[in-house]
This record gives C-alpha cells, sequence and structure tokens, in this order.
C-alpha cells in the first residue's frame, strides 16, 4: 500500500500532471498490483545475420514514413510495424541510431498520454516494440534511458491507459525491466576479470536469482546462480564440537532417522528403549523436552495433564498460558486457515479437563483469577475459530452457561447483595471488575460466533441463551454504579454487550416466564434514564464528562430496540413509551412536554457514529405515522421544524455520507404518510408547513414540500451530490505522510482499515430486503471497534473542481472538509465551492427518496428531473466495469490483494445503488417515459444492466454477497421488463443488440435464475417474466416490420435461439429448467404462471425450444392434462353446489386454457409436433370436450386458434377432424349436449349459428375453416352438409354503405380457399346463384381485402370444364373486362389473367370475347400497358400482366 501512496505522489506531482491521462485516482491504481503479472513473457532473443537482407535505403524511407506528421497515421502505423521487423536484425540498429529512432518515440509516448492523445494510440504498440529491440541491443543508451525519471512515469502511465490491451502492457513491462535491471545486468560492475575485448553489444541477463524473486514479463538469460561475491567457508572439525552446532545434528539426526517428530515422539513415550546408534547422537533431556514443547499436539496433551495433575491455582494458569501461546502461533503462522493447535483442539476432550473450574462459583480471589485466565483462553478460542468455529464447541458453551444454578458464568454478571455490601479492598474489586470483563467479551464473541450457525440443536440453546443474557444484562444495568457517578466503565462495558445481543432479530422472545415486550419495555426504560441522566440533561456530551462510548452504545441499543419492539408489538401503542419528559434549563418553571424531543440534540452530536445512530433510530421510528407525528411535534420549537432539520442534515455539505443516508430515510419516510394540498382541519398528517413573512402567506402538504425544496436548491445540491460521488474502495491523503516523515501509527488517513468504522450491510436475514429499508438493520457493531474514537479526516482546503473525483480520501472514514454548518443557517444559502465526496450508499438512498418524491408530486419532480438532468447524472455513475474487477479480484483471491472484507463491502454498496436506481427509473417509466427514453442514455444504460447481470459468481463463497447480486438481479430484470412495456420500440433493439454481445453468457444466466425458483423465486420470476416480455415484443416488432424492408441487420432472438451453435447446450437446459418449473408446481403456483408465459413465449419463437419440448413429452403431458380435466369437469358436474361446482369449474378451465395454449405454441409450423399431436389424439379429446367449450367463449377461441395452428400445412390433421370420436377416444363425451359424429360438423354446426355480435369466435371458426378447406376430405363433408348454403342468405350493403361486412369477407376468403381445389369450383359453381352474388360483392369494396370475388372468378376460369358457365354468365364477363380499366394495378392483373385463361385452348370463348366491348378494352389495356412499361422499371408482375395482354390480343385478333 505504501508503493501506492508514493507512485500516486510520483504521479500526481510530476511537471504537467493536470494535462496528462489518465487522471490519478484509487481506481486507476488498484489496477497496478498485478499489472506486470503477463501470461506470455517476450523473448529478447534478436537475429545476428551475415548478410543484409533490406537495403539502408529502404530503411530510410521507412522511417520518413514513420517520422512524417503529413502522412496518414494508419500507414505511419504500417511503417513503425515494418521498423520493428527489420529491428530484429542487429546489423541494422546502427542505421537507426543515426536517425534519433530514440528520441521520435519518446515524442509520440508523450504526445498519447496527453489530453488529446487518443488520435496516436495506434502508433503505441509498434513504438514500444522498436524501443525494446533496440534498447535490448544498446546497452549506453539503456545507462542513459534507465537515468530518465520521466521516462519511467511516461512509461507507467503508457500501461495505465492501455490496461487492458496486454501487448502494450507486456512491451512496458518488458522496458520496465531493461531499464531498472540495467545496473545489474552489467558484467563490468560485478564481474571479478571484466573483459577487455571491444566486443559486440553484450546479451542482456540478469543474475539467476532475480529471474527467481519476481515475475518477470520477459524471457532472459540467467548467469551466475551463486553470487561471486559469496564467501564459502570451509567447515573445520572444530566447528563440529561446538554445542549449538552438535545438538542442531543430533535433532535433525533423530528426526530422520525416525521418519517425522511423530514416530520420534512416539518412540520416546515407549517403555521399550532400544540403542540403534552412537551416544553423542542420543537425544539430551533438554532436547526431549524441547520437542514436546514444540510439537503442538504433544504440547496441548502435557498442558491438559498439567491441569488435571495441578495441585495449585498457578500450575493450571501456566498450562493455559502455554495453551494460549498455542493458538497465538496459529494465527500468526496460519492466517485464515485452522492451524495445528486449533484442529489438536477438535480431536482432544479437553472439555472435561476445564468443565470443573466453570461449575462452581469461585471462593475467593485466586478462584477469581483463575477463572479470569479459563475464560480469556475460551474467547481467544472462539475468535480463533469464529469463520469456521465447532458446533460441538458451541453445544458444550451453551449447555454450561444454560445449566441450572449455580451458574457460575452467568451468575457472576451481577453482584450479589452480600457482595456488594461486603467490603473489598482495591485488589479484590480490581479482579471482580476484570471477571466482568472478560465475561461479556466472551458472550460477545459467542454472539458473533453463532451468526452462521445452521445446526438446530445449537440454534435452539443460542435462541434460549439469549434471552437469558438480555435478562441478565438488564440486571447489571439495574444495578450498576449510580448513574451521579461518572465514566463509570462498567456501565459502558455492560452497553456494550447490550449492543451485540440486541443486534439478534428475536432476542427477546424466548423466555419462558417474561413476554417479549415486557423485557422490550424494561430495556427501554434503563437505555432511556441513562440517556436523561448522563446526555441530554448535561445538555449532551460538550458539557459531561460521561464517555462517548456510553453514548454510542446507548443510542445503538435503542436503535435495535426500536425494530424489536416493532417485531414483537401488536399494534403501535408502544411508540408512546418512547416519550420522555423535557424540562428546558433557561426556564425554570417552564413545564415539562412529552415527546421525542430528547433524540434532537443526538442528531447534532459532535461524534458521527452518534449522529448516525441517532438518525437510524429516528428513521426507524418514522415508519410508523404515529413516530412521524410524534417526532414532528416534539421539532415545533426548532426552526424549520422536523422537515427543515432533516433537510438541512441531509444537504449538509460538510457531513459524512452515513449521516446523510439516514437523514434521507427519515425524509422518505415523512413522505410515505399521504398529505393534503390544502388545510384540512382535524386532519392527523398535514406534512411541511411553510410561512413568508413578508407576505403572510402559508403554505402546508405538497405545496409547501415544493416550496421547501425550491428554497434550499434541493436538486442543484443533489445535482453537485451526483458529480462528487466517489465509487472506489479507499480514498486517502494526497499529502502522504510516508512522504512527510509523520510515524506509521498515527496515519489516519492512509489505507488502513478503514471499514472498522463502518462495516458492510448487515445481512443477517435472509429475507430479500428492500435497500430503502436497510438504514436501521446495517448497525452491527464489530467488537473490536466498538469503542474506538472515530477521528475526522481532514482533506486539503482548495477549492475541488465541479466535477472532480478526488481518489485520495477514505471511503467508509468521515469526509470532514470544513467546520460543520450551524444547523440554523439558512437553507437557502447558495452552494459551497468545496464539496465533500459522496459515497454510494448515500446516493443508494437519495434514489429512493426520488423515487418517493416522484410517487407524492409526480409532475414536479419529473420537471424537476428534467431541468436539472438527474436521470442522466445518476445512470453515468452505474459502472459495471468496477464490479466486474472487484468480482475478479474475489474469485482470484491474490496473495497481495485487498482484504477480502473490503472488496465484498464495495460490491455490496456498488449493487445496492444498482437496485435503487433501477426501482427509481421504473417510476420514471410509469410517470413520463421520456426520462429514461433518451437515446444517449438507454443505450449505455442498458449495457451497463447487461453486463451486471452476466457477472459470474460462481467461485464467490460468501452467502450474503451472493445474496445480495441475486437482490440486484431481480431489480434489473424488472427494469427491463419496464423498459418492454412503456417504451418497446424504443429500448427492443438495444436489448436485443446488449443480449446478443454477451449471448452465451446471457443463456446461463437465464438458467441458473429460473434454476433458482425454490430459493430465490423473486429472481426466478423476474428472469422469467422479462424473457417473457422480450420474446413477445419481438413478435410485435416482427407483425409490423413483415412488410417493410429493413436495412439493419441487427439479430433476433429468433435467430440467436436457433442458429447460434456454441450456446446449444446452455440452450437445451434452459428449455429443460423452464420446464420442470412449469410441471413441478400446483396451478395456484404464481411461479407456474410466470413459467406458462415464458414458455409459450419461447415455443412460439424458437423451433429448438418446440423440439426440446417434443422430446420432453410435453405435448402427451397437455393431451393428458385436457382428458383428465375433461373427467373431473364431468364428475363435478354430478355433484349438487352450484357455488363450489362454479369455482371449481373456473379453475380447471384456467387450466384447460393454459394447457391448448401451449399445444397451439408447440406445434406452430412444426409438423413433427403435429405428428406427436396427432398420434395423441388431440381432435378426439377436443370432441369430447366441446360441450364445455361452447360454455366460454374465451375457451373456445382459444381452442379454435389451436385447431387453426394444427391444420394448418397439415393434411392428416385436417383429415382427422372427419373422423368420428367414437372408437377413437375411450372417454366419452359428457351429454350436456351431444356432439356430432365428428369435430368437423360440430365446427360446421357452430359456424351457422355463431351470432353476429361473438366476431371474435366468428373469425377464428372462419379461419378454421378456411384451413379445413384446402383438404380434400374436409370439402367432402363441407359439401354433404350443405353449409355452403349459407353463403347465398347473405345480404349485401344498402343505401349509402359501399362496404361489406365482416361475415361476408370471411364467407368470401373461405370460398377462396375453396376454389384452389377443382372439386372445391364444382361445389362453388353448384350453388345456384353463387357466380350472380359474387358478381354483386365484386362491386362493393373492403379494406383489408378488396379483390376476394375477382381471385374466385380467376381460380374458376383456369379449369376447362367451368369455362362454359363462366362465359354463359355474362355479368362475370363484364366484371373480368371491366377490370382492365380499373385504376387499380392488381385488380388489371386479375381480370387480364382470368380472360387470358378463359381463352386458352378454347376455341368456343374466342367468340365470346371478340364481342366489341371486350376486345376494346383489352386494346386499350394492352397499348396502354406497353406505354408506361416501356419507361418504367420491369417487375415479375407487370411482365406477366404484359404477357396476359399479349396473348389477349393475339387470340382475339386470330381467325
Amino acid at each position: 500500500m505504501l508503493a501506492l501512496k508514493l507512485l500516486a505522489s510520483h504521479l500526481t506531482r510530476e511537471e504537467g500532471a493536470d494535462t496528462k491521462r489518465p487522471s490519478i485516482d484509487a481506481r486507476v491504481l488498484s489496477r497496478v498490483t498485478n499489472l506486470f503479472i503477463v501470461k506470455k513473457p517476450i523473448e529478447l532473443k534478436l537475429d545476428d545475420r551475415r548478410e543484409l537482407i533490406i537495403k539502408l535505403e529502404t530503411v530510410e524511407k521507412v522511417y520518413d514514413i514513420f517520422i512524417s506528421d503529413d502522412i496518414d497515421l494508419i500507414l505511419r502505423k504500417s511503417a513503425a510495424e515494418q521498423l520493428a521487423v527489420i529491428m530484429q536484425d542487429i546489423k541494422m540498429h546502427a542505421m537507426v541510431k543515426k536517425l534519433c529512432l530514440t528520441d521520435k518515440i519518446i515524442e509520440y509516448l508523450n504526445e498519447c498520454v496527453s489530453q488529446d492523445g487518443e488520435v496516436v494510440e495506434c502508433l503505441v504498440q509498434p513504438s514500444l516494440t522498436l524501443l525494446r529491440k533496440v534498447l535490448c541491443a544498446d546497452p549506453v543508451l539503456r545507462v542513459s534511458l534507465s537515468q530518465q525519471p520521466s521516462l519511467l512515469t511516461l512509461l507507467f502511465r503508457v500501461s495505465l491507459i492501455f490496461h487492458e490491451d496486454c501487448t502494450v502492457v507486456t512491451e512496458v513491462g518488458a522496458l520496465f525491466c531493461l531499464l531498472l535491471f540495467d545496473e545489474v545486468s552489467r558484467m563490468d560492475m560485478w564481474s571479478d576479470n571484466p573483459s577487455n575485448k571491444p566486443s559486440s553489444p553484450s546479451v542482456f541477463s540478469l543474475p539467476v536469482s532475480v529471474s527467481r524473486r519476481y515475475h518477470l514479463p520477459v524471457h532472459v538469460l540467467g548467469h551466475h546462480a551463486v553470487s561471486p561475491y559469496s564467501i564459502v567457508l570451509t567447515l573445520s572439525a572444530d566447528c563440529l564440537a561446538l554445542k549449538p552446532v552438535s545438538d542442531m545434528l543430533r535433532i535433525a539426526w533423530n528426526l530422520s532417522w525416525y521418519h517425522g517428530s511423530d514416530n520420534l515422539l512416539k518412540q520416546m513415550n515407549s517403555e521399550t528403549k532400544i540403542q540403534e546408534f552412537l551416544d553423542t547422537l542420543k537425544l539430551s533431556t533438554e532436547d526431549t523436552l524441547t520437542l514436546k514443547m514444540t510439537h503442538t499436539a504433544s504440547g496441548l496433551k502435557d498442558c491438559l495433564h498439567s491441569i488435571v495433575q495441578a495441585a495449585a491455582h498457578r500450575e493450571v494458569r501456566a498450562a493455559l498460558t502455554r495453551m494460549s501461546f498455542y493458538l497465538l502461533n496459529d494465527r500468526l503462522s496460519f492466517k485464515g486457515g485452522t492451524g495445528p493447535c486449533g484442529i489438536t483442539l477438535k480431536s482432544l476432550s479437553w472439555h472435561t479437563t476445564l468443565n470443573r473450574f466453570l461449575q462452581v462459583l469461585p471462593a475467593c480471589t485466586e478462584d477469581e483469577k483463575l477463572l479470569i485466565d479459563i475464560i480469556h483462553f475460551l474467547n481467544k478460542l472462539l475468535k480463533e475459530q469464529r469463520k469456521n468455529v465447532s458446533v460441538e464447541l458451541l453445544n458444550w458453551l451453551l449447555e454450561l452457561l444454560l445449566r441450572h444454578s449455580p451458574n457460575p458464568l452467568l451468575e457472576l454478571l451481577v453482584l450479589t447483595e452480600s457482595q456488594a455490601r461486603e467490603e473489598a479492598d482495591d485488589i479484590r474489586t480490581a479482579v471482580r471488575q476484570q471477571l466482568q470483563k472478560e465475561l461479556v467479551a466472551l458472550f460477545n464473541t459467542l454472539l458473533l460466533s453463532s451468526v452462521a450457525l445452521t445446526d438446530r440443536k445449537c440454534l435452539e440453546l443460542f435462541y434460549v441463551f439469549q434471552t437469558q443474557l438480555a435478562l441478565k444484562l438488564l440486571q447489571c444495568l439495574r444495578v450498576t454504579d449510580a448513574p451521579h457517578f461518572y465514566g463509570l466503565p462498567s456501565l459502558e462495558r455492560t452497553l456494550r454487550g447490550m449492543a451485540h445481543l440486541t443486534a439478534f432479530p428475536g432476542w427477546s422472545s424466548h423466555s419462558p416466564f417474561t413476554k417479549p415486550l415486557e423485557i422490550c419495555v424494561k430495556y427501554l426504560s434503563g437505555l432511556l434514564e441513562v440517556i436523561t441522566s448522563f446526555y441530554v440533561e448535561h445538555g449532551g456530551n460538550a458539557m459531561s464528562f460521561m464517555g462517548k462510548g456510553v453514548t454510542k452504545s446507548t443510542v445503538l441499543c435503542l436503535l435495535h430496540l426500536s425494530h424489536e419492539m416493532m417485531a414483537q408489538a401488536q399494534s403501535s401503542e408502544w411508540m408512546s413509551l418512547w416519550f420522555l419528559p423535557l424540562r428546558s434549563h433557561s426556564e425554570e418553571h417552564a413545564t415539562t412536554q412529552q415527546g421525542l424531543a430528547w433524540l434532537i440534540p443526538l442528531w447534532v452530536d459532535r461524534d458521527p457514529e452518534v449522529r448516525f445512530t441517532s438518525l437510524g433510530l429516528g428513521s426507524a421510528l418514522t415508519t410508523l405515522e404515529t413516530g412521524c407525528v410524534a417526532l414532528a411535534n416534539s421539532c415545533q420549537n426548532i426552526s424549520g421544524g422536523l422537515w427543515g432539520t432533516v433537510v438541512n442534515i441531509l444537504l449538509d455539505q460538510s457531513e459524512c455520507s452515513m449521516v446523510r443516508r439516514e437523514a434521507a430515510f427519515i425524509f422518505q419516510n415523512l413522505l410515505v404518510i399521504p398529505m393534503p394540498s390544502v388545510i384540512i382541519k382535524d386532519y392527523t398528517w398535514q406534512g411541511p408547513c411553510v410561512h413568508d413573512e413578508d407576505s403572510g402567506l402559508s403554505l402546508i402538504g405538497k405545496p409547501a414540500l415544493q416550496a421547501l425544496l425550491y428554497h434550499c436548491h434541493f436538486y442543484e445540491h443533489l445535482n453537485q451530490m451526483v458529480k462528487h460521488c466517489y465509487l472506489g474502495r479507499y480514498m486517502f491523503d494526497l499529502n502522504c505522510s510516508a512522504l512527510n516523515g509523520t510515524s506509521e501509527g498515527n496515519d489516519l488517513n492512509g489505507l488502513d482499515d478503514s471499514f472498522k468504522f463502518w462495516r458492510a450491510p448487515s445481512r443477517m436475514s435472509s429475507q430479500d430486503r428492500d435497500p430503502s429499508s436497510l438504514s436501521t438493520l446495517e448497525t452491527m457493531v464489530a467488537a473490536s471497534s466498538a469503542s474506538a474514537e472515530l477521528q475526522p479526516l481532514v482533506l486539503c482546503t482548495a477549492p475541488l473542481p465541479e466535477a472532480s473525483h478526488d481518489p485520495f480520501v477514505a471511503q467508509g472514514q468521515h469526509e470532514t472538509a470544513s467546520p460543520r454548518l450551524p444547523h440554523d443557517s439558512s437553507l437557502s444559502a447558495p452552494l459551497p465551492r468545496q464539496c465533500v465526496f459522496v459515497t454510494p450508499p448515500l446516493l443508494s438512498a437519495m434514489c429512493s427518496l426520488l423515487d418517493s418524491l416522484l410517487a407524492t408530486t409526480p409532475g414536479d419532480t419529473a420537471n424537476a428531473f428534467r431541468q436539472a438532468r438527474l436521470i442522466e447524472l445518476l445512470c453515468s455513475v452505474a459502472d459495471a466495469t468496477l464490479i466486474e474487477t472487484s468480482v475478479q479480484e474475489l474469485r482470484a483471491l491474490l496473495p497481495a490483494s485487498l482484504p477480502v472484507e473490503h472488496t465484498q463491502a464495495q460490491v455490496s454498496f456498488l449493487l445496492e445503488y444498482l437496485s435503487s436506481l433501477s426501482r427509481l427509473l421504473q417510476s420514471c417509466l410509469v410517470v413520463d417515459p421520456d426520462l429514461v427514453v433518451q437515446d444517449e442514455l438507454l443505450k449505455p444504460l442498458i449495457t451497463n444492466v447487461i453486463r451486471v447481470l452476466t457477472i459470474c459468481t460462481k467461485d464467490i463463497s460468501d452467502i450474503e454477497l451472493i445474496s445480495a447480486f441475486y437482490q440486484t438481479w431481480t431489480h434489473l430484470f424488472n427494469l427491463l421488463a419496464a423498459l418492454l412495456r412503456k417504451a418497446g420500440p424504443a429500448s427492443f433493439p438495444s436489448i436485443t443488440m446488449g443480449l446478443a454481445r454477451y449471448w452465451a453468457t446471457v443463456v446461463d444466466m437465464f438458467c441458473r435464475c429460473v434454476g433458482l425458483s425454490s430459493t430465490c423465486p423473486t429472481l426466478c420470476t423476474a428472469s422469467l417474466q422479462f424473457l417473457s416480455l422480450l420474446l413477445t415484443e419481438e413478435a410485435k416488432t416482427h407483425l409490423q416490420d413483415k412488410d417493410k424492408t429493413s436495412l439493419c441487420h441487427s439479430p433476433t432472438m429468433a435467430s440467436l435461439l436457433d442458429k447460434t451453435q456454441e450456446s446449444q447446450k446452455s440452450l437445451e437446459q434452459l428449455n429443460e429448467v423452464i420446464l420442470q418449473c412449469y410441471e413441478g408446481r400446483s396451478s395456484r403456483d404464481v411461479l407456474k404462471r410466470v413459467a406458462v408465459n415464458a414458455l409459450m413465449s419461447l415455443l412460439a419463437v424458437s423451433r429448438r425450444a418446440q423440439k426440446r419440448a417434443l422430446k420432453a413429452h410435453l405435448i402427451d403431458s397437455c393431451v393428458e392434462q385436457m382428458k383428465h380435466i375433461h373427467a373431473q369437469l364431468n364428475l363435478e358436474s354430478l355433484r349438487p353446489g352450484r357455488a363450489a361446482l362454479k369455482k371449481k369449474e373456473d379453475g380447471f378451465i384456467k387450466e384447460l386454457s393454459i394447457a391448448m395454449q401451449l399445444l397451439r405454441n408447440c406445434l406452430y409450423q412444426n409438423e413433427e409436433c403435429k405428428e406427436s399431436a396427432l398420434e395423441a389424439h388431440l381432435v378426439p379429446v377436443l370432441h369430447a370436450l366441446w360441450p364445455w367449450l361452447l360454455m366460454d367463449d374465451s375457451l373456445m377461441q382459444t381452442a379454435l386458434q389451436l385447431l387453426c395452428v394444427y391444420t394448418a400445412n397439415f393434411p392428416n390433421g385436417c383429415s382427422s377432424l372427419c373422423w368420428s370420436s367414437y372408437g377413437q377416444y375411450p372417454v366419452q363425451a359428457a351429454h350436456r349436449g351431444a356432439p356430432g359424429s365428428s369435430l368437423m360438423l360440430c365446427i360446421l354446426k357452430m359456424a351457422s349459428q355463431v351470432p353476429l355480435e361473438n366476431t371474435a369466435v366468428q373469425q377464428m371458426v372462419f379461419m378454421f375453416l378456411s384451413n379445413l378447406a384446402l383438404s380434400h376430405d374436409c370439402k367432402g363433408v363441407i359439401q354433404k352438409s350443405n353449409f355452403l348454403q349459407n353463403f347465398l342468405s347473405l345480404t349485401l350493403p344498402k343505401g349509402g354503405n359501399k362496404h361489406l361486412s365482416n361475415l361476408t369477407i370471411l364467407w368470401l376468403k373461405l370460398l377462396l380457399n375453396i376454389s384452389f381445389g377443382e372439386d372445391g369450383q364444382q361445389m362453388i359453381l353448384r350453388l345456384d346463384g353463387c357466380l350472380d352474388l359474387l358478381t354483386e360483392m365484386s362491386k362493393f369494396k373492403h379494406k383489408s381485402s378488396p379483390y376476394l370475388p375477382l381471385l374466385i372468378f380467376h381460380n374458376i376460369c383456369f379449369n376447362p370444364a367451368n369455362k362454359p358457365k363462366i362465359l354463359a354468365n355474362e355479368k362475370v364477363i363484364s366484371v373480368l373486362a371491366a377490370c382492365l380499366e380499373s385504376e387499380n394495378q392488381n385488380a388489371q392483373r386479375i381480370g387480364a389473367a382470368a380472360l387470358w385463361a378463359l381463352i386458352h385452348n378454347y376455341q368456343k370463348a374466342k367468340t365470346t370475347l371478340k364481342n366489341p366491348s371486350v376486345k376494346r378494352r383489352v386494346d386499350e389495356a394492352y397499348s396502354t400497358a406497353k406505354k408506361t412499361f416501356l419507361n418504367s422499371e420491369e417487375t415479375p408482375l407487370n411482365a406477366y400482366y404484359l404477357k396476359c395482354l399479349e396473348n389477349l390480343v393475339q387470340q382475339l385478333n386470330s381467325s
């Protein structure tokens, strides 16, 4: 970390640092640690050819191109690459030395790191390669350049700019090796016999020790495995006689002889002693004792044996001290893991050994001292095993603590009456205080060790212990030295223990004798007594002598207590228990007032943690309406009231972020309660009140809120907060203390454990909590920092530029830039030039606050957002790169990486911000989509969202962090779904392109999220809803654009799902998990409905999904489900009770509809699936269900849609409708209304009887019949049923109406499909008056299908058998001839083609068509067509039309 400071100092203090790239901050420097550890080191070897391959003139020309400023950069880059190839030959180096190549390269690098250096970035990589090859062969130049610090910092800046380009980073690393190790590499500096020969340039090589020590980015020759200056002393015989040497040899000999210390100790402890070597090699008594002591298992056994055999307290205490040293050795030697001591203790029965000392009360001072040592050892052991604590150890401790009297460990917390009355000397008093201190410390460690417990027995014991400890600590609080004494260590110790205990939810609910709320009330009474006695009545800690640890722990306990009371109380009546009488000091006889006024002084305490915690308490109390009212009433005597006070703290630029964050939560809670827009009498909550003394105007409620926000420049302050948000992990002072000579221990601004004051959000509960409610739940205080004094970090007082992001101030420390503004200062003061940095958790709270403001006053807040450009600024803070980098650090776990807890905290903060931002954006989309739907905002936002969704968390073991990821992903999926709902056309292309870019990872992400249906159903639901909406939006886009010619070739979801090969296995897995999510749940499960929608959308789009569903037997299962529903419906219909029957029927109807919709989408354009449905007897099942379908129009519509899809381009399916159901399907239909002999007849019957007002079902019926009309078998059934006679009964429009009815159009489409076959044409011609009716219908128009009658005539004319009947009908001929004079080209083509079909190979037609009227129209149409098409682009349709007319003219003109 010191190296980072030094680097930062060099880079920021060099000349012109403000004009160079990159801007140095902690995020940039965090990449440095492993920057030059490369996967493929460079080979430094150069060639030394005998002959020159390239002419020197050519080299000069290439060099001239490289240095010319007039030539394009692409050509200069190419020239540099060619020079790099040429410089591989050492003989070419002399040429470029004369041309000053090195100076030009350094000039290019300086230009690259300048502010506008992006233009020359393409020249950097070949230039670095050139410089590396020149330096490798020129020792003189290496010496010269290595003495230039500016070149080293220049190269370092280049590596920071190109940190993602491994080629450039490797080249810079190679140059650093050549320059920094130049002195070590030179033979003449260290060789004993330097060569005097003027040889060719020496090969760059390094001592072997250097290559072993450093991870070099180059392959380099090595020399001198042993330094030539090392002195090798010859071993004389006298040395062997020395005692240290002989001792070492003796022990080494014995360890080797017995193959390790374990076997040696066994031999030493055995009764049989075998002499196997000389007496000089035999271990002495000292050696034996040393081995036993240094061997952990043997030493611990010896300690336990000493305790068992001890005759005095001193021996036991000495053994415990030795055991403590073994624990210390583990901690120093095995960081982050369990050492030999911890492993050995798990196998030894040490519990029994110590148990006898813990079951009796101490009778004297020596007993108490011994008990202190034992408790101290247990505390150390628990701390060492906190990450992997033994369940056996916890069970033993908890059972010991919960045993019946005597129970020394709990009973010693509280002095008995006799102990309190007796006169004890100072030594005994000190020992008892130390004993109580160790007991509280042990209980605190035990509480922290039990956070991750999963053992059921241990958990039950722990719950009971919590409540028992709570009652004991309450007694301690009651009997602690009288409250008029100040600075009591016992009081602070008790309160710290309470703080640890009350942080656990449900701590008061496990007592068999006392109700939880009663315990809470007693706690509240005692804690409020402490606050009033030591704080409020003495004017805060500015006038009180009480230690600030007491205040801090008391307020923290009150915060935890508020949540416990909310959970345990049945109503909000407990709020009145928090009210205290408060007497004013200025007026002795002033009346006392009830309320929460005692809380307000804590908000302005000088300790930031007290301010933070007390505001958190205010946030907790204001979650209830009674709390808001009580707090507002308590602030009536304060200028600005509660609203003004909270806004003042929130916008105080000199306040630290965590304090302002809690103020934001209070503000948000105040907005939750509905407030009026005008004054309403007897209304409980009036909201803010603003009074203008000049005009006398008063505002309350929403108008007052707007006035308050305008008056305090709320949105301008928020704008500055966003601009000064710092996303890094650490911030530290630019004036590095290491450089200024200050001691390291006093360096509060360095890279120390700055998070010890504010840990990551406590996520003890596995529930997915809303981040807006996290404020008062994140107050778990580490035991090591409970009494640590927090020093503010003083920044440089120079004004900061508006958009600067100073990287050197410790995040989590308290960013105090100047003395805090007085709280009665005007809220309308101008924005200060000097801004303190803002942390992501504060911005998260601000996003939640803005969300509430948007819900309270939508229009005004949206306008304010637009004017301040807040949405753009807030979205610009969201950066997926930082989260990706941090997650990579967590997965890699490099030795040199920062503490894991700090990285996890940073990721948690960033994820929390993304969650809050996504909810705010969803609200914006509801209120005003234009706030979000902007190209410059939407594309980067969607890219960032998708990158966060595709972050791999596979190797992250922290459960809480994984839970944070799941929660954030849920909100991000909801945001993408909201974008598709509210702004589908604008957001869909960006979302699709973003998904396509990371498609393989996206599919894996969907598989993982859907697979979490049991553990995280909200994430599963959100991901499935988004997938369903995405596929639905694509279908909409496809329908809208199917007639348009799209110029963009952006990928579609269909192509990604079906045409990508690399993610085929993942796609199959996705289909499988969605099917499992659908099939494995009950019909009432919400998740099943979501899975159904996603599955239906997927089946409609993806052929692979249909294939997978077929393999999974989805079609068979759906048909079987329909059979089962049919049987259930029939069974329920026989039972009495209409109300219950109706409810059950509705459930079955829904299931039936879902099954048919799944089948519909599965069969869509898939013949293989249709064959499977045919084999599963789909049509007989539908036939059996027909009476039930007739009772529900929506169900009938779904069934008809299924039949339409099933019969489309599937002749076998069409034929199956003509079969009789009996014999095909074993389950007989319920006889509510007996169906016909086939489903086809049922359809025809319904089509004849459908009322006109039921247009949806009517349309689906005729669409279905249009499909069937293409089947020969179905046309036979239609003909036999005389169904077509209904066409003749249609009525034509009358009066001024010139449009055909929808029913008529449906009939015409059906007849058109019938007319495609010869048998169908005969059916039409057999209808008496059909041709005349079609002729009349051709005179009317319809928007969607204007030429249906003409197309029917056109089809009939192509059959030779039909031509006589057509020619015999003069009306049809006149209609076809009139088409040639139509203004519409489609009508012209239809008429010409029909007339040509009539006259083709039919001599009688010539006579009829040679009618002057017809022939004139043909001639005119032909001449017009020739003139028109001669000057226009020829198309296939136009050519066909001209060909028809040519043939007509030829036929009519021939004899």
